[in-house]
């Protein structure tokens, strides 16, 4: 996946696989969860990757996979040209400070017994960055950086509403300076006027500060407006990969096609006239997904003599338009 811009990032072949054990007394393997099968994706220095999907899809588990808080079953996450899953202690806690995440819910991923100016600092503390003085002046400007008041160092997580506690979050993930920061569904609890307020957030202190994201969600019309990038991700594995204005005007897999039909048009004219792509069926369980390629048992576009017999491979259809589905070149 070669390209002229800087890469920061290299994840290839990643697979996170969750044991599923039975037993009262002694505890067996009897199968496995494929969250993560084989995803492969390279990461620019500056740009937004979207990451979406159906609950279920595997994306945050790739998110924390690369930053692992989940342990690699295989595959290399190369950043800045080193491999993060063969480093160990003290080389992992320096490549560690480079990259942190922004979490779902931001009261949960708040400890409620620590201070805010706590919860900020604590990552300086651990890293043993600066003085007490020094690490004190650090969360007063990482507060005012996220909009809020520094005067609030002494108050409590739950004496604030979700998106300032989101914006606690934030300036908590921004205090060691990383390169690379995880955005793991960080509007989704969120009201709606309230996630237009972060996303906006997110994107100045990117343009201040150089930073590169991977935006995990399932909200399309946000990802379209914060990314440029987008990968779409079906049942462990990525099986479309383009630049954001190419993903939403001519997408190339069925399962993209389907949910992109979704993602309402302002023009009720024009959303008139769309056909909206309905697939039968669930998702199956990542413990026992289809042989060949995995969304056949749903595809609108199934040809039952090749694709459950034969995996598709990401390959590249147009420059930097990647697509994981055999008759693909059919909506060129």
């Amino acid at each position: 996946m070669e390209d002229e811009r800087e890469t920061l990032a290299q994840i290839r072949g990643l697979v996170k696989h969750f044991p599923i054990m039975r037993g009262s007394i002694i505890k067996r393997e009897v199968g496995q969860i494929r969250a993560v099968d084989g995803v492969s994706f390279d990461l620019y220095r500056g740009e937004t990757l979207g990451l979406v999907g159906e609950t279920g899809s595997g994306k945050t588990t790739v998110g924390r996979t690369m930053l692992r808080l989940y342990e690699a079953t295989g595959g290399k996450v190369i950043f800045d040209g080193v491999d993060l899953m063969s480093l160990k202690g003290r080389e992992l806690d320096q490549i560690r400070r480079r990259i942190s995440m922004i979490f779902q819910d931001p009261l949960a991923s708040l400890n409620p017994r620590m201070t805010i100016g706590s919860i900020v600092g604590e990552p300086l503390l651990v890293h043993k960055v600066g003085n007490k003085k020094q690490r004190r002046a650090r969360v007063g400007q990482l507060l005012e950086q996220v909009g809020l008041n520094p005067h609030f160092v002494n108050r409590y997580p739950h004496e604030f509403s979700g998106g300032q506690q989101q914006r606690i979050g934030i300036a908590r993930a921004l205090a060691l300076n990383p390169d690379l920061i995880i955005c793991d569904e960080p509007i989704s609890s969120l009201d709606v006027s309230i996630q237009a307020q972060i996303v906006n957030l997110l994107e100045r202190l990117q343009n201040e500060l150089g930073l590169t994201y991977l935006f995990i969600a399932h909200d399309l019309s946000m990802v379209r407006h914060i990314s440029d990038r987008i990968a779409v991700m079906y049942l462990g594995k990525i099986v479309e990969l383009a630049d954001r204005d190419s993903i939403y005007s001519n997408p190339l897999h069925p399962y993209t096609q389907a949910l992109m039909s979704a993602v309402p048009i302002p023009d009720p004219d024009l959303q008139d006239t769309r056909q909206r792509i309905i697939l039968e069926g669930d998702v199956p369980s990542p413990a026992n997904p289809p042989e060949g390629c995995n969304f056949h048992t749903r595809c609108p576009a199934v040809r039952l003599d090749h694709c459950p017999q034969a995996e598709p491979e990401l390959r590249e259809l147009r420059p930097g338009h990647w697509v994981a589905c055999h008759y693909a070149e059919d909506y060129l």
